[in-house]
């Protein structure tokens, strides 16, 4: 049976029509109220961005979803993991600042900030799910603990998972630290002929498994935890991993852990998805690039995989602003040619975390 997927368009002339009261409407249409209990916490799960991204979710989109929940009779607060990678958020401390700075405080969202797995990102809860690549995940405890979430994801491109959007926010937002090492379980190697030698890697590899030797990046694979922050910094793209063999597994390893947030509370969780700033990276660098399509809409539904195979079809069906992905029937595929981003699709809907299938209400 198909879903429902709600779409709001950007087309406005009046106050009632501004992206804040479609949000409002795309709650309401969802069915937000039905996932809350009165007096219950809920939370709010996001992307808070890496410092200096400039193409996360807007706070001022955030409030709206808070003050929807708050006339339910809940108690919202937004929350996130802390990263594998090193950066402005792989610690709690650091995350919560980055949060500030971009908007999330309380006088802002009105809703504290609970960063999902403790400090470190040691804090978690096994989850059975009897899967091809796990028998048991490991999720964040506050976002497995959360009697309800709402999920807030922008969808965008991913250099390796080929798209972000609910699937992806839900997989790598909803692991703790071990959690986002299961899904990656693999190690980066140099091409020392392409290897410029500029040290960018080292100085991001949070594990120290990268190293200058006479003048070129070396890796010792028994350090490296495979969080692939070394292949988005390096200028000359002399890292990478054996594309061939590790992409499908990585990308159903990540649908898997997916499948753990929701399993046995799909009831109690709905999701937004923005296709605002669709740029061909994740929220997790420290840079926006210029969007591969114009801004096309918000959409919501219960179905993850429902939601993300409505917003994919909308991007590539929409004209490209990039020259070079004109033709490209898939435009994230055309874009990260390595990738096998539709698999999150066709892998979530094997197991069990919903349906392609869907229809588009307008709303």
């Amino acid at each position: 049976m198909p879903a429902t997927v709600y779409f709001a368009n950007l087309h406005c002339r009046t106050e009632q029509s501004n992206k804040l009261s479609k949000i409002q409407r795309l709650c309401d249409a969802v069915g937000l109220k039905k996932t809350l209990r009165k007096n219950e916490v809920a939370g709010i799960k996001l992307h808070f961005g890496e410092y200096g991204n400039d193409t996360h979710l807007k706070p001022a989109f955030v409030r709206q979803v808070v003050d929807k929940i708050k006339k339910c009779g809940a108690k919202p607060f937004l929350t996130d993991s802390n990263t594998l990678y090193s950066g402005m958020r792989h610690n709690a401390v650091d995350h919560l600042n980055v949060a500030y700075l971009h908007g999330f405080t309380p006088a802002v969202v009105d809703a504290p900030v609970i960063i999902a797995d403790g400090l470190f990102g040691e804090n978690d809860v096994p989850v059975r799910i009897d899967c091809k690549h796990f028998r048991e995940v490991h999720i964040a405890d506050v976002i497995r603990r959360a009697p309800s979430l709402t999920v807030l994801s922008h969808f965008k491109g991913h250099e390796m998972a080929g798209f972000g959007g609910a699937i992806k926010n839900l997989a790598m937002g909803g692991g703790s630290v071990r959690g986002k090492r299961d899904q990656h379980d693999t190690h980066v190697q140099v091409s020392e002929n392409d290897c410029i030698g500029c040290g960018k890697c080292v100085r991001v590899c949070p594990q120290g498994a990268l190293s200058l030797v006479d003048g070129k990046s070396h890796v010792d694979v028994s350090k490296c935890i495979g969080c692939f922050e070394c292949i988005t910094v390096c200028p000359v793209k002399a890292i990478s991993i054996d594309w061939a063999t590790q992409m499908t597994p990585f990308v159903e390893r990540m649908t898997e852990y997916a499948y753990g947030v929701v399993k046995d509370r799909e009831k109690r969780i709905c999701y937004l998805n923005f296709v605002l700033n669709v740029t061909p990276d994740c929220d997790c660098v420290s840079w926006s690039d210029l969007p591969i399509v114009p801004d096309l809409g918000i959409l919501a539904s219960t179905d993850p995989v429902a939601l993300d195979q409505a917003c994919l079809d909308l991007v590539n069906k929409t004209p490209s602003l990039d020259p070079k992905l004109a033709d490209a029937p898939d435009k994230f595929k055309a874009r990260w040619p390595h990738t096998v981003g539709e698999l999150q699709l066709t892998y979530g809907e094997e197991i069990g975390l919903g349906t392609r299938e869907y229809t588009l209400e307008n709303v």
